[in-house]
């Protein structure tokens, strides 16, 4: 049995299911340190108190980091596995674990087109300092594609990146969204008949909903008969949305996980135009519930799952490319979705097992059941 410590900086709702599969495993015996612990506390992304809805401590051993505890922890692990390098605490973990020589699997989120290194020195200081970082892990679990060609443009040999991808609970969001309640229209204030554009998350600028409520005026201009734009989150541009909102607009403010499956499902298109996004993982739920996708170029989660066979890729920012995809998309919207639906069904947490198996067969030299 491998003994397995990782190190995040808080429950996470996408991850809490992965980490009680992984936990189940026969041949690994999981620990998990949390950073914090915010579940009901001010999440600032949304500008409210968050407490999800699903279970997120349940199904896996775990505690609160303790810096007098954590050279203790890390004696008691095979391999440490960090879930990215901000922070001092991370830092100090890594340190920990490397002079008690103890091998570390890295997984984080960045890629180039996400987090540049920047221009001149300031680039040249940080990629220097990320490869001195990178050369004190043995393993790498690489959330997609562009997040694999970071650590190797940054000198990491590619037979020590193994893909993890970042996923969600695929059957959670399919199961809900199939049993989405058939009056969920009516209940919303919604009419009927009507097609609908999604965009769900923080009203951050960043985020771009503004610009989809500008894409959404140019495609479709005058009222009646077009499509319903729905707002689902809160944030920062709440007020600036709700101000230039109109008639087809609808906001249903925050919701909680277990309702997302049937508002995904009664969608036909999800938009997520972000600048700078590490993921979006919003881009999973929705196609695991059967729905099309437009995503920027800066999310990283596009280049490994959308494209005009599943909805659209665009630039962030950019009004009229925006305008132009969902002309495109919600045409063929069902169709796409279905697409969709099949595409995401092997980007899932049985792919993340096989990938975290292989890394720890590589850095622990032990093949997967041995004793």
């Amino acid at each position: 049995m491998i003994r397995l410590l990782y190190v995040v900086s808080h429950p996470i709702q996408y991850q809490a299911p992965l980490l009680r599969l992984i936990a189940a495993q026969p041949d690994i015996r999981l620990r998990v340190l949390f950073l914090r612990k915010p579940d009901g506390t001010l999440d600032p992304g949304f500008g409210r108190a968050v407490s999800w809805d699903v279970p997120l401590l349940e199904g896996y051993d775990h505690a609160l980091f303790d810096y007098a505890a954590l050279g203790r922890e890390v004696w008691g692990a095979d391999v440490v596995w960090l879930h990215g390098w901000q922070g001092w605490e991370m830092k100090v973990a890594l340190l920990a674990v490397r002079m008690l020589g103890r091998p570390v699997l890295m997984r984080g989120e960045n890629w180039d087109g996400a987090m540049p290194d920047g221009p001149g020195w300031r680039g040249v200081v940080k990629r220097a300092a990320l490869r001195a970082l990178f050369g004190l892990c043995q393993g790498f679990l690489a959330i997609g594609g562009r997040n694999a060609q970071y650590y190797t443009r940054l000198g990491v040999p590619p037979d020590r990146v193994f893909s993890m991808p970042y996923a969600v609970d695929n059957d959670f969001f399919a199961r809900h969204a199939a049993a989405a309640p058939p009056n969920l229209r009516a209940r919303l204030g919604l009419p009927e008949e009507r097609q609908v554009v999604l965009y769900a998350g923080k009203f951050s600028r960043r985020k771009h909903p503004h610009t989809l409520l500008a894409a959404w005026r140019k495609v479709f201009p005058s009222p009646g008969g077009r499509p319903i734009l729905l707002f689902v989150g809160d944030g920062e541009l709440a007020a600036e949305l709700a101000a230039a909102a109109e008639e087809d607009v609808h906001f249903l403010g925050f919701r909680n996980q277990t309702e997302m499956p049937a508002l995904y499902a009664l969608a036909d298109v999800f938009v997520l135009a972000a600048e700078r996004e590490a993921w979006g993982l919003a881009i999973n739920e929705a196609m695991a519930s059967g729905t099309a996708v437009i995503a920027s170029t800066q999310c990283g989660a596009a280049h490994d799952l959308v494209d005009e066979q599943v909805g659209a890729v665009v630039p962030p920012g950019d009004v009229e490319a925006l305008a132009e995809a969902l002309r495109r998309v919600l045409p063929r919207a069902q169709e796409l979705g279905e697409q969709a639906r099949r595409r995401i069904e092997s980007w899932d947490f049985g792919a993340d097992l096989r990938g975290l198996e292989q890394a720890l067969e590589r850095v622990t030299n032990r093949p997967r059941g041995s004793a």
